[in-house]
Order: structure tokens, then C-alpha cells, then sequence
């Protein structure tokens, strides 16, 4: 049961200068892996599935996976692409909607994610939640995939968060939190993203305090520019490629020491471990260990 609600964590994230981690799953070993980590570390984290991983892993399946722990791990709905399936995530019982009409225009993107954000604190929506339901909207275009890249990912600056525009949609659309687009790439280029710390900073100056920033792609970002985005204002940052990369590199080496092994949960303990490893090093990362 988590004591405090994300908002309350992602506040205070921004507050003292650390930020809450945000892992992508679509296994539930994986999601184990990543609540050890956390209890471990005493630090509060969020556990996402996109539109494909929670038609893999089952919308139900996950809420009733992460509910096994006592640790503040909340579950978020990541990049939803279509307010029907994130009004599904929202019946199923996630913890946080990340409805992503980002791509659409700017009055659909804040009239679609107004509609989420309304039928989360309905009475539909907030039934049996004490904590309410957290919701991310996000601004902005985020290029590539969340893998590892053959080739360099043009990135414009057109493509960024337009800070005067934020504002709007924030206080337009409702949301708890704003996902940004600064620099930052979906999965892991041939070449290193640059953040574009500078509009991080007006961005946090501009919104409402009580609005979390929202780094997304995190993997492939160096370490000191980590460090500097969460400086700038970041509350929140997304992992998910360093996750699939190390969980399958670690699976794969397994499977062909052990070529004769048949039983999954033996073949997959190693690439948990592993998992987990990079879990912690990037909570520490963030500042955010000892939070709870």
C-alpha cells in the first residue's frame, strides 16, 4: 500500500533535487526485478507498460502483480496512444496514465488528453483509488524507437517543447505531469543525445510548480547530462532500452551456456539479476535512494 501519492513523491523529487524512476516491463520477472531493486534501495519508483507491452503482459495482470508489494511502486500506462486505451488502463486500476497525443495537433492533443484527465477523477475513474490517478500528457515530437538504432536520429529543434506553449497546454489539459521533448531521443543512437538544458529551465520557470517534468528516453543520455536535466527541473525519467538490452544480451549469453535447459524460470534467473543491477545504478543516478 503506498502511503503517499506520486504527485506528493514528484514534488518532493523536485524540491530536493533528485528524480523518480520510471522502468518499462512487459514480463513479470522483469517487473519483480525492478520492485527488489526499489525496496532495496528504500526509494520510491514507477513501473510502465506501453500499448504493447500491456497487451502482453495483460492491463489486469500487471495492476495485480504490483499490488504484491508494500513499497510506493506505481504503474503507468506509458505512451497511449488513443484516449480508448488509456480510459482502459484507467478501469483496469493503473496508478498513472501517460496519454501521448502528441502527434496530433495542438488544440486535439489538449482536448483529447482534457478528455482523460476528466474521466480519471470521475467517479468511474477514481472508484477505489484513495490516491487518485495521475496523468502525464506530453508536448512535443520524440523521435526513434525504444531500441538500439543502426543510424544516427536527426533531431530538430522544431521538433522540441515550445515553452510558451506549455503553459497552455498544462493549464488547458489538466495534467499532473509534462512529458518534453529537449534533445532527448527514444532508444539508443549511434550518436549521443545533447539536452537542451537552457529550455529545461524555462520550461520548469514557466508551468506551475505543481506540474512534474517528464524526461523520456532516457538510455543513451551521459550520465552528467542526467545529472544536469534533473539540476534544471526533470522529476521523472523513463528507462526502457538499457532495460530490453540488458535483459535479453543477459538471457542470450544464458540460453547458450545452458543450451539443454528447458525450464524458463532457470534460464531467466541470470538475466533478472542483471536487470535488476542496472535498475539500482540508475536509482542511485537519479538521487533517488533512502526517499521513503
Amino acid at each position: 500500500m503506498n502511503l503517499r501519492s506520486l504527485q506528493e513523491y514528484l514534488l518532493e523529487a523536485r524540491n530536493r533535487g533528485w528524480a523518480v524512476g520510471h522502468f518499462n516491463v512487459s514480463e513479470s520477472d522483469q517487473m519483480r526485478a525492478i520492485c527488489e531493486a526499489a525496496a532495496e534501495l528504500n526509494t520510491v519508483a514507477m513501473v510502465g507498460t506501453s500499448e504493447g507491452e500491456a497487451r502482453h503482459f495483460g492491463y489486469l495482470e500487471a495492476v495485480a502483480f504490483r499490488q504484491e508489494f508494500s513499497i510506493p511502486v506505481f504503474l503507468n500506462a506509458d505512451h497511449h496512444k488513443s484516449v480508448e486505451m488509456a480510459k482502459k488502463a484507467v478501469d483496469a486500476g493503473y496508478d498513472s496514465i501517460h496519454i501521448d497525443l502528441s502527434a496530433k495537433s495542438f488544440e486535439e492533443n489538449i482536448a483529447g488528453t482534457r478528455e482523460v484527465v476528466e474521466y480519471a477523477r470521475s467517479e468511474a475513474g477514481i472508484k477505489n483509488k484513495e490516491l487518485g490517478i495521475n496523468i502525464e500528457g506530453e508536448l512535443g515530437y520524440l523521435a526513434g524507437e525504444s531500441k538500439v538504432q543502426s543510424e544516427k536520429i536527426a533531431v530538430s529543434e522544431k521538433d522540441y517543447t515550445n515553452p510558451d506553449q506549455a503553459l497552455e497546454f498544462v493549464e488547458k489539459a489538466g495534467v499532473n505531469r509534462l512529458a518534453i521533448v529537449v534533445g532527448n531521443i527514444h532508444g539508443i543512437s549511434l550518436d549521443e543525445p545533447n539536452l537542451d538544458i537552457e529550455r529545461i529551465k524555462k520550461i520548469r520557470s514557466i508551468i506551475p510548480k505543481e506540474v512534474a517534468l517528464v524526461l523520456h528516453a532516457g538510455s543513451g543520455i551521459l550520465d552528467e547530462q542526467i545529472k544536469a536535466a534533473i539540476a534544471a527541473g526533470i522529476a521523472n525519467i523513463h528507462i526502457n532500452t538499457d532495460i530490453r538490452v540488458v535483459y535479453t544480451e543477459a538471457l542470450r549469453k544464458e540460453l547458450s551456456a545452458l543450451p539443454d535447459e528447458t525450464t524458463p524460470y532457470k534460464f531467466d534467473e541470470k538475466a533478472k539479476l542483471a536487470l535488476k543491477d542496472m535498475v539500482m545504478a540508475k536509482l542511485r543516478l537519479f538521487g533517488s535512494i533512502n526517499t521513503i
